[in-house]
């Protein structure tokens, strides 16, 4: 007699898909300073000014001339007309409102994007160290990360690299610059490399460019724009880090076909449109003037320049970032499992941190310190690690 098997059981899909280890120390935080307890906090991916005021009244016009109905599925026009505009101006990319479409923020563009071109025991290069979710969205889309280390590639050769991890298998290649956690930023010619190499092989390439107005030596290239990459990239984008809009939930993606299509439906299927809202509220945002994004990357810099010397100064290893507001310093002087020694920092120094282990092994022996955050809570943070590390 056979056993009938249970029915109550999740997707097999799910059984690799984890939880981010971030969510965890998020909560200790929160323990901690409901506690009473100061919290040096350098665990965020935030940036550390509040939207501004001509975007939030964007939203409130919205919402008082009832424009509160249902959007369609891919985006108001008169804001994927405004980005054919923002991709040709900033990104060097020549695309059509047709091959716009706006995402719930740009995890869900990534989402969409690997749902859309990965196939059950397909393989996807992966850049590590990486940031924490996208494993498991390459997992969930039952494919497998190929990990390749970002900092000895760079070293010996892009081309070489890809070669050595690519399998029979591989189909895409996960492109992240400036990357989180360590704020490297590709170069021009490392796009190109890795375009080639693309090529070669005739791989798609989804690229994130969600930190792309955070460059702070050299240019961002965009490498969709690069001969021969449109057709076979998919870019996503959010409006997250350069207007301070993590909450509202607003990215955009761009391909063309066959992905386009398949990218609508996946957004038709899980959220149905974005928020009518907070559209209107993209489109102001897409007004901001270039000065503004230049005010907030020169900050950003001064708050680099400030952490990274001072880390360095105390012992903890950390090479300059040229993007994001990440830093990634090794942390042996502490402890050489990331974990335990991002444990120490936050239950002994009240310093929190990120284990460098959760972005992929390559990150282990380091702890990501973000740094957008006020000046004045850097400056304290440093003097609790100094008295730490006496």
């Amino acid at each position: 007699m056979t056993t009938k098997k249970s029915a109550l059981r999740l997707a097999r899909r799910l059984d690799e898909v984890g939880f981010s280890d971030i969510v965890q120390i998020r909560n200790k935080v929160i323990e901690l300073r409901a506690a009473g307890q100061m919290v040096h906090a350098f665990h965020g991916g935030e940036p550390f000014f509040e939207t501004p005021e001509p975007i939030k009244y964007a939203m409130v016009r919205a919402l008082v001339e009832n424009k509160t109905k249902y959007a369609p599925s891919s985006g108001i026009a008169p804001l994927r007309e405004a980005l054919v505009e923002k991709l040709k101006k900033r990104n060097h990319l020549d695309v059509t409102v047709d091959e716009v479409l706006i995402t719930a923020g740009g995890a869900h563009a990534l989402y969409a994007a690997f749902q859309a071109v990965l196939d059950p025991g397909d393989d996807m290069l992966l850049f590590s160290p990486y940031w924490t979710p996208i494993r498991d969205m390459v997992t969930g889309a039952q494919a497998r990360p190929l990990l390749v280390p970002t900092a000895s590639a760079r070293r010996h050769g892009l081309t070489a690299a890809l070669e050595q991890f690519s399998t029979p298998h591989t189909k895409a290649i996960y492109y992240n610059t400036p990357q989180n956690p360590s704020g490297a930023v590709f170069s021009r010619e490392e796009a190109e490399e890795v375009a080639a190499f693309a090529k070669k092989h005739n791989l798609i390439v989804i690229a994130d460019e969600a930190y792309e107005d955070l460059v702070y030596e050299g240019d961002h290239v965009s490498i969709a724009s690069l001969p021969g990459m449109a057709e076979r990239t998919i870019s996503t984008y959010t409006f997250s880090k350069s207007y301070a809009m993590t909450g509202w939930r607003v990215g955009y993606v761009i391909a063309k076909e066959p992905f386009i299509t398949g990218l609508r439906k996946l957004v038709l299927y899980s959220v149905n449109g974005v928020s009518t809202p907070s559209q209107w509220a993209a489109v102001e945002a897409l007004a901001t003037p270039q000065s503004f994004i230049e005010q907030r990357r020169k900050e950003y810099r001064e708050k680099r320049d400030l952490l990274v010397n001072a880390l360095n100064e105390l012992g903890l290893d950390c090479e300059m970032p040229q993007g994001a507001f990440y830093a990634l310093p090794k942390i042996g002087r502490v402890h050489k499992d990331s974990r335990k020694a991002a444990a120490m920092l936050l239950e002994k120094a009240h310093v929190a941190t990120i284990p460098g282990v959760v972005f992929g092994a390559q990150g282990e022996g380091h702890v990501r310190f973000g740094y957008s955050v006020p000046t004045a809570a850097i400056e304290a943070g440093i003097a609790a690690l100094s008295n730490f590390l006496k």
